[in-house]
């Protein structure tokens, strides 16, 4: 059974969190929501931690913590969270960090309106009720009915990285089936878009061996209800981590694996505009191969590479299949050398225990060095803006510039670099003096604050700031949950090549910021991009994998991304910005 216990608990304790959001209780909801992080980030499951007495010397699990840890494990549930729950309406346990709502704004309408659903709260910003109360406005209502429309989009969907996981343990249980020849994910998943909804899947076999794959796929004990069962397709609804998922399977000969694989990929757009192609040359495309439509023979289909070359094009990456140009590019043969994983020399945004991290640096360079064949990484904690994070001041970036030089001496190189994550100000400035930025190796400015504001002047300032390297996560996303918040990116992109200046592509799953659409307007503007995980965490330095996929999406190749490079490269990158503008700051 698909079940991941310690995110099982991790969810309870965010849940705990939240409730305690609603009752002002700031520094019990961090302490759940710092537990629940670590527990998720757990590499092994957290019972064996518990049967082996490690439990309670986990950095960040108490006493209190672990008791309430072993108490779920024995009895699925926590009994003080049973007992928060009486105290908050259930619905707004799940709306309670949503942009624009909030643990304050909820329960002014709770205690004021007596309102305690989803359904109530949707129905008293429609009927203006909730404008009628002091602090409540046309624009903030309008904004919170926005965040419950999103939110419920949002349920409907999952982002990339959790797609990704459900769908490699699905495969991997089928793959055990000794009939299944070969199998690949298909659809929005494959192309990597940044959320998905149902998840298609493609297996090859031979004939015989359908009906066997077919039933053990429909037996599979995460399968909560069968849809529709056949030799070809069967398409089930699939518990997987208490969220319920539409799975299609779909089996094909192998010698229809290329032209399937190629059909079901999509997009439609893209699907269809090649089908015309192929018309016009006497030839027609379906999944099951490349016929010639006089005689009706089948001339490709083994492999998607015979299905695009029997049309006179190149293999198109799949994360490229939208209908953007890509079709005309494969006709001409001048398809770009999309970035890869392996490109990547070394992740530029990580936070440690200095400010919210779950992890020292020295733990941090332990488990990259085991895990990755990085070059460099840069530790960028919080400037002290963000109080909710125990961002640092100057004298405490300080401190972590010697610790961080004693780590390199240990070493034997200058493996970790200096770097903060600066908060842009409400005017612009930045969080830290220019002073201090000057003796880091790498600074990244971002927004945190007057997200609903169109913020260009506020990142345009930050990006004449000479000691400013890149702009993270640049337009304040979170899918799902806040929309960009307004900018002109056409300033944006312009002041970027101007003073050269990086954005950056984070891979964080709910930001996946910049989106691929800026991201090959970035390419094509000569924008430098660098992609970063935004670790808080170790499981988190392996979001990098989808955020390459982002930045191919938006046909990046390693040219376009900086940190495919050696770290004496980024340096005359840093240096040269330093230089133009410092130059010029002092005319």
């Amino acid at each position: 059974m698909y079940k991941n216990i310690n995110k099982e608990i991790a969810d309870t304790f965010r849940k705990m969190a939240s409730i305690y959001e609603f009752l002002d209780e700031k520094f019990r909801a961090v302490a759940y929501q710092r537990a629940a992080n670590i527990i998720e980030d757990l590499p092994d499951d957290i019972r064996h931690y518990l049967e082996s007495g490690q439990l309670s010397k986990i950095r960040g699990i108490g006493k209190s913590t672990a008791s309430k840890i072993e108490e779920y494990l024995k009895t699925g549930k926590i009994s003080r969270y049973e007992e928060l729950k009486k105290i908050i309406p259930e619905d707004f346990i799940e709306l309670v960090d949503l942009p624009g709502i909030g643990p304050k704004t909820l329960k002014k309408v709770h205690d004021e309106l007596g309102i305690s659903t989803k359904e109530e709260l949707i129905k008293a910003l429609k009927d203006g009720r909730i404008q009628s109360l002091s602090g409540f406005g046309a624009k903030k209502v309008e904004n919170m009915l926005k965040a419950l429309q999103m939110y419920e989009i949002s349920k409907r969907r999952i982002v990339l990285w959790e797609a990704l996981q459900l769908a490699k343990y699905i495969v991997n249980k089928l793959k055990k089936l000794k009939e299944v020849k070969k199998i690949e994910v298909a659809g929005s998943l494959r192309r990597r878009k940044e959320t998905i909804g149902d998840i298609d899947l493609l297996i090859a076999s031979d004939d015989k061996d359908r009906t066997k794959i077919m039933d053990y796929f429909a037996n599979l004990e995460e399968v909560k209800e069968i849809l529709g069962k056949g030799e070809k397709k069967t398409s089930v609804i699939m518990n997987l981590e208490g969220k319920e998922r539409q799975v299609d399977l779909r089996v094909f000969k192998e010698e229809e694996w290329g032209a399937a694989l190629q059909y079901f990929t999509g997009s439609k757009q893209h699907n269809v505009h090649i089908r015309e192609i192929a018309k016009d040359k006497g030839l027609k495309i379906n999944e099951y191969g490349v016929f010639d439509i006089k005689t009706g023979k089948k001339i490709a289909g083994r492999t998607e590479e015979e299905v695009y070359n029997t049309i006179g094009m190149d293999w198109i990456p799949p994360e490229m299949r939208e209908d953007r140009g890509e079709i005309e590019l494969a006709l001409e043969h001048r398809l770009p050398k999309l970035v890869e994983l392996k490109d990547i020399k070394g992740d530029l945004h990580i936070h440690s225990v200095w400010t919210d991290g779950a992890y020292s640096i020295e733990e941090i360079v332990n488990h990259v060095k085991k895990h990755y064949k990085y070059e460099y990484i840069a530790i960028t904690d919080h400037s002290k803006a963000v109080r909710v994070a125990h961002g640092l001041d100057e004298e405490k970036l300080l401190q972590e510039i010697e610790q961080i030089e004693k780590l390199n001496k240990m070493l034997g190189f200058d493996f970790v670099k200096k770097g903060i994550e600066v908060d842009i100000l409400y005017d612009g400035s930045l969080d830290l003096s220019d002073e201090v930025l000057s003796k880091l190796d790498w600074v990244i400015a971002s927004i945190h604050s007057y997200l609903n504001q169109d913020n260009t002047e506020r990142i345009v300032k930050a990006m004449e700031n000479p000691y400013v390297t890149v702009i993270g996560h640049p337009t304040g996303r979170i899918i799902g949950q806040r929309e960009p918040y307004p900018l002109d990116m056409d300033i944006i992109m312009k002041v970027a090549r101007e003073t050269g200046t990086a954005l950056e592509v984070n891979a964080q799953p709910f930001r996946m910021d910049l989106n691929d659409i800026w991201i090959k307007r970035a390419v094509d503007e000569n924008v430098m991009l660098v992609i970063n995980s935004d670790s808080h965490n170790l499981r988190q330095f392996a979001y990098m994998e989808i955020g390459v996929s982002q930045a191919r999406r938006g046909w990046a190749t390693k040219e376009n991304i900086l940190n495919t490079k050696s770290w004496e490269e980024v340096q005359k990158f840093v240096n040269a910005k330093r230089k133009k503008l410092g130059a010029r700051l002092k005319r």
